[in-house]
């Protein structure tokens, strides 16, 4: 092969590659991101906006956030390529995986939720310990809830208590605040939700803790995370993972993003740290 031949051979795999990025970044120009519904609609695109500005910088292409209607519509929609990117519970993510077969990646996770909690709450003075639950009316969040549902439910079980047969009755709020109502309102005796919203509740006042109180803490699990799928662009799940993991709390973007995701900062996650949720979907009958 003469050098001619050689210097062509070299521009046509060099142009062959161009050609193939171009067409990537043509096929991907918006990123399309959702999060489970564990909030009011408003109240997720509000947390969501400041970080999605942020990411459109650093990919360089439109963000997009789409609300879905429950838990299962953000499982569903990034399988079936309706979305490239959602902010996954614990167990919407095991959900997820095991629907697709294992081709779902889950990128970062915020540093709390390595060892995240939910708590119990209750208007009630004769409900003082989960064993008091026996024979009262009580709410979980969303069924595919992980701090909403699932948990409580396995450390329910855990402490001999099976909400569906020790129980008067159980309802699913649909969202953390709606438990938070439905206990401060009197429609059931008790509830269990995600520590973090009821956290930022007290804090902005819109819940009294001298009425509705705290009676019992979960142990620490693994929970929330930002998810993509394994077929999404390297390029842009590098770009996306770096540009949670700068994030930094210094910053006033920075603090503001992470502020809104009551985060103290993003770290790298993997598919493993949420095998004990799957052990306990599967020993609660809650994931077939």
């Amino acid at each position: 092969m003469n050098t001619s031949t050689k210097l062509n051979a070299v521009l046509a795999t060099v142009a062959a590659t161009l050609a193939i990025h171009s067409g990537i970044a043509q096929a991907q120009q918006v990123l399309r991101v959702s999060a489970i519904p564990d909030e009011a609609p408003t109240e997720l695109q509000r947390k969501f906006k400041p970080l999605g500005n942020y990411l459109e910088k650093k990919l360089g292409m439109k963000v997009e956030f789409t609300p879905v209607t429950d838990y299962a519509a953000s499982v569903e929609g990034l399988i079936n390529h309706k979305l490239d990117m959602v902010w996954f519970g614990g167990f919407t993510f095991v959900q997820a995986n095991v629907r697709s077969g294992g081709k779902i990646v889950p990128l970062v996770q915020r540093e709390e939720d390595t060892k995240f909690k939910s708590v119990f709450v209750t208007t009630s003075k004769d409900i003082n310990t989960l064993a008091d639950l026996k024979g009262k009316n009580f709410t979980f969040g969303s069924e595919s809830s992980t701090s909403g549902h699932l948990m409580p439910r396995y450390y329910l079980l855990a402490a001999k208590i099976n909400p569906d047969a020790d129980m008067k009755r159980i309802a699913f709020s649909g969202a953390h605040d709606a438990t938070v109502a439905a206990v401060a309102g009197g429609k059931v005796d008790a509830g269990a939700l995600n520590i973090s919203v009821w956290d930022k509740l007290v804090e902005s006042k819109k819940v009294d803790p001298a009425k509705v109180r705290v009676f019992y803490t979960t142990p620490g699990y693994y929970d929330y995370n930002w998810s993509v799928r394994s077929d999404m662009n390297p390029v842009v799940r590098q770009k996306l993972t770096d540009a949670f993991l700068a994030l930094d709390a210094s910053t006033p973007e920075g603090k503001e993003i992470l502020d809104l995701q009551r985060a103290t900062k993003f770290i790298p996650t993997k598919a493993e740290n949420y095998k004990d949720i799957e052990a306990a979907a599967r020993d609660a009958k809650l994931l077939k």
